[in-house]
C-alpha cells in the first residue's frame, strides 16, 4: 500500500513537472502591473469618460432643434358625419360661444 502511494505521488510529480524550488503563485492580472496602478488608470478613464459625455450632452442640447410650421387647417381633416351627444363641438375642444 505504501508503495502504491509513493508511486502515485511520483507520477503526480512527473505530470506537474519537477520544480527546483517552491515558487510564489502569480496570477495573470498581477503578472506585469500593480493593482493600485490599474485602479488609478481605470479611475482616470472613468472620469475622462464622464467629462466627455457631459460636454457632448451640453453641446447637443444647446444646438436647438428645428421647429415645424403648424399644419394647414384642411376642412377634410375634421369630418363629422353625425353630431356628438354632448353638442356640436368636440369633447376636448374649446367651445366658441
Amino acid at each position: 500500500m505504501a508503495m502504491a502511494m509513493a508511486r502515485s505521488g511520483i507520477q503526480a510529480a512527473l505530470r506537474r513537472g519537477v520544480r527546483s524550488s517552491p515558487s510564489k503563485k502569480t496570477f495573470s492580472s498581477s503578472a506585469h502591473h500593480d493593482d493600485a496602478h490599474e485602479t488609478a488608470k481605470w479611475e482616470k478613464i472613468t472620469y475622462l469618460g464622464i467629462a466627455t459625455c457631459t460636454v457632448l450632452a451640453i453641446y447637443n442640447l444647446s444646438k436647438g432643434h428645428p421647429h415645424h410650421e403648424d399644419r394647414p387647417a384642411y376642412p377634410y381633416l375634421h369630418v363629422r358625419n353625425k353630431e356628438f351627444p354632448w353638442g356640436p363641438d368636440g369633447l376636448f375642444e374649446v367651445k366658441h360661444h
